[in-house]
């Protein structure tokens, strides 16, 4: 086996780029020859009638380079600088963003709520709304949720409405809900229902819409429910350095995937091998699941010594050290050569111990 496959398994962004988005890319740089910048052109304009068909709502998009992007310029849209954002402590915008939403805030406050399986516990957000002392502290104004979470599990559309229902109680009227759908495509694959009622039926106000992960470029879409949000939108997009000057080749990616359902199509396909993964891993001795196969990635607990075995045959996984588990992550592009090919080497290393 090739050794570029064996990184396959260290995260979805080692994929290649779709095929469809390749043909789809060409066919942008050559209809039109020419066309106008930073967005007012056919391409974006076409990809955006897609998402909100997709969403089967007049939403506002913005397509940015990466998902740390749309993260933190969405939170600096509900936020102001004395303003509260309530995260879970797994959650991409705490763990891996280099303080991005405090910067792009101008300073708001992460406040950590805990829950299973990286998802916030509804019942743990009442008590942080009463947190401090008045004034002296943050206002709590917004709540980021990640779909699917940091270690694959998935929101049921319940569970997001015990999460968005707050804005029921008296004072709460104005939180918004922000999701990190950085894998929203392998979730609704798990899901099977519309993507409509998973966002804004359930009360989310905006939405950072995965690609990069799913098999397209450097590209996501910031898709604002709540459109007060995105007033002026276009400035902050520009000023965080996130507005391409050729955008069709930003949205031309969304147009392969969307036109004929190819983004849902690919992530199930990722998350068929994940499951066929998973279950191969814990069926070794010593392996054990440490979180349900949901999405597109299992979480596995091993000794430190078969851990560095299958990594010094090649082996590309890391370790998600919040959860204590190593996590191995399948794409669009895995293979089921590629699935036996690690579970036969990960079986011959326990065979030794």
């Amino acid at each position: 086996m090739n050794d570029d496959l064996k990184i396959q398994f260290a995260s979805d962004n080692t994929a290649p780029v779709l095929p469809e988005v390749w043909e789809e890319l060409q066919r942008a740089d050559r209809e039109p020859r020419f066309a106008l910048g930073y967005g007012d052109d056919p391409v974006t304009s076409e990809a955006v009638r897609l998402i909100r068909e997709l969403f089967e709502t007049e939403c506002e998009v913005f397509f940015v380079f990466n998902g740390s992007a749309a993260n933190s310029l969405a939170l600096g849209s509900m936020t102001r600088s004395w303003h509260g954002v309530l995260c879970h402590p797994f959650s991409h915008a705490e763990t891996d963003e280099a303080n991005a939403p405090e910067f792009f805030t101008g300073g708001a406050k992460l406040i950590h709520v805990d829950g299973p399986a990286g998802k916030i516990d509804p019942e743990s957000i009442p008590p942080m709304l009463e947190r401090g002392h008045g004034i002296h502290s943050a206002k709590i104004t917004a709540v980021t949720l990640t779909q699917a979470t940091e270690v694959g599990a998935v929101y049921a559309q319940e569970e997001i409405r015990a999460l968005t229902s707050l804005r029921e109680r008296p004072g709460l009227e104005s939180l918004r809900f922000h999701m990190d759908g950085a894998r929203f495509a392998n979730a609704m694959a798990t899901l099977g229902v519309a993507p409509a009622e998973a966002t804004w039926k359930a009360g989310i106000s905006a939405l950072s819409l995965g690609g990069a992960k799913n098999g397209l470029t450097a590209t996501e879409a910031l898709v604002f429910f709540d459109r007060d949000l995105a007033a002026e939108f276009e400035w902050r997009r520009k000023q965080g350095g996130q507005l391409a000057s050729k955008m069709r080749y930003q949205a031309a990616p969304w147009v392969a995937v969307l036109r004929d359902g190819a983004w849902l199509r690919h992530a199930s396909h990722a998350n068929r091998c994940a499951q066929r993964l998973g279950k191969g891993l814990a069926s070794i001795p010593g392996m054990e699941l440490r979180y349900p196969v949901e999405a597109n990635a299992a979480f596995v607990s091993m000794s430190p010594d078969v851990a560095q075995a299958l990594h010094d045959r090649g082996w590309h996984f890391y370790p998600f050290s919040v959860a204590r588990a190593w996590r191995f992550v399948c794409n669009w592009a895995t293979t089921d050569e590629a699935i036996d090919a690690l579970l036969e080497d990960a079986r011959a290393i326990v065979a030794t111990r």
